[in-house]
């Protein structure tokens, strides 16, 4: 059973999210805190699995409770699933590694879409025996889609192409702009995806294979999708082992 800690300025919110995290059955409620202050101590003192955290409290907000959180050196860290009245944090909050963005009124059903998900990180997260929590890659990415925040699965994703001072994502769906580093994504889904050009990641799960042009240059196409993308001649050795290691087509010559 997961161990909640819900935080939130307001009573009546607090007393709708315990109604509701007791009627999903999915968790109990080991602690409550009115403010970021106090959420920091009981999250010290309870070491929750999940915390329900608001963002606009007095004193100390939500994002800097997230912020703090990271010095407790919890092992595991506990998962965030943020909620707020207000749409316009959402980035940032993604941006902070929460599984989850759940509006106010918080619906029945949502609440126990995002407990799912927590539940279902818990049971992949290494503990481990060392003193700081060893990340976890997201299985979902945040973006915003036609007004709305939508956790696209990172198995979707055919490829990130970084554009300015945004990414963009492409996937099964089409293509979405979301505020993270080309760098970071790098690091948190190694093994996952592989840099191909300095403004390219592409999901080793959708590599087709590996061709080379009359002028010399080399492409990688992609499984589904009618397009190919170039390789850098920088990274082009790089990417060959990689490939060859895959076995994919055109990573022998």
């Amino acid at each position: 059973m997961m161990k909640i800690v819900i935080v939130d300025d307001e009573e009546l919110a607090r007393a709708r999210l315990f109604a509701l995290v007791h009627e999903l059955g999915m968790g109990t409620v080991v602690a409550e805190a009115c403010n970021g202050r106090e959420a920091i101590q009981v999250i010290h003192a309870h070491q929750p699995h999940v915390v329900l955290l608001d963002i606009l409290m007095p004193g100390m907000n939500g994002m800097e409770v997230a912020d703090q959180l990271v010095n407790l050196n919890l092992n595991p860290a506990p998962i965030i699933i943020f909620t707020t009245a207000y749409s316009e944090h959402a980035v940032e909050a993604f941006e902070r590694q929460a599984i989850d963005y759940l509006l106010k009124p918080i619906r029945k059903e949502r609440l126990e879409q995002a407990l799912k998900r927590a539940y279902t990180l818990l049971q992949i997260q290494p503990l481990g025996d060392t003193d700081l929590p060893k990340p976890v890659a997201r299985t979902h990415i945040g973006a915003y889609i036609r007004g709305e925040i939508r956790l696209i699965p990172v198995q979707q994703v055919y490829y990130f192409l970084a554009s300015q001072k945004y990414v963009v994502m492409h996937w099964k769906q089409g293509e979405v702009l979301i505020s993270e580093a080309l760098k970071d994504l790098e690091e948190e889904f190694a093994g996952q995806f592989l840099r191909i050009h300095r403004a390219i990641l592409v999901a080793a799960r959708y590599i087709a294979s590996l061709s080379k042009t009359t002028t010399g240059r080399y492409y990688i196409k992609l499984k589904d999708l009618d397009k190919s993308l170039e390789v850098s001649r920088r990274l082009l050795p790089a990417v060959k082992r990689t490939l060859r290691d895959m076995r994919i087509p055109g990573s022998e010559k």
